[in-house]
């Protein structure tokens, strides 16, 4: 691949991925609760996520869904669902980015199989990857060149940045976990993550088919 291709992917792909979203919102939710343990599974589950959806792209099963409006809705409808459930959770006070510290002395801490499942779900189901996957990714590659190599350095290098990225939203988390567990500011970053989740969720419906 050529070095100013790898160049201006790597600037697109560093300003998807430093640009707040579910899964910026989780890695820090983690960290803050879970520290290191917990951010570790629920950034090794985003990266899976988002593996599966640069896959998809390149198996061609993105023209699948397109072709099939029934299939596409549905799957759409279902992720925007469970990103609408996440972020209603937060707003209602049924889950916290932080927990205040009364509540989160005792508490028993999420298993790291449920953590990585969790992101991989919110990685797949996000419009913002998607939508990079599908539109973007396949603009840098050269159908004249053998497209393997390319997938996996390209694929490579977005994963790589997201792994530092949510390692460093939760190594932040983690050392201000004092400050976030403020009730006040717990009332506040509830409100700020439920509303991320519930947007995200809500433009995941008005993704539309490319074919549209």
């Amino acid at each position: 691949m050529q070095t100013a291709t790898l160049i201006t992917y790597s600037l697109v792909a560093a300003a998807s991925v430093i640009s707040p979203g579910p899964a910026t919102m989780l890695a820090i939710r983690n960290g803050a609760a879970g520290g290191v343990r917990a951010v570790v599974p629920s950034t090794l589950g985003n990266v899976t996520g988002l593996f599966l959806l640069s896959a998809a792209a390149m198996l061609g099963l993105g023209v699948v869904l397109q072709s099939s409006a029934l299939l596409f809705m549905a799957l759409k409808i279902a992720g925007a669902a469970y990103l609408i459930y996440v972020g209603l959770r937060h707003l209602l006070g049924r889950a916290h980015i932080a927990p205040p510290e009364d509540a989160a002395i005792g508490a028993p801490p999420r298993r790291p199989g449920r953590l990585y499942l969790e992101a991989t779900f919110v990685a797949a189901m996000n419009p913002k990857p998607i939508l990079f996957f599908t539109a973007l990714f396949p603009q840098f590659l050269n159908a004249h060149e053998p497209l393997l190599p390319q997938f996996f350095i390209l694929t490579g290098i977005f994963m790589a940045m997201s792994l530092v990225s949510l390692l460093a939203y939760g190594a932040l988390a983690r050392r201000a976990r004092r400050l976030l567990r403020q009730p006040r500011i717990v009332v506040w970053l509830n409100r700020l993550v439920g509303s991320i989740f519930v947007a995200f969720g809500l433009a995941l419906l008005r993704l539309k088919r490319s074919a549209a």
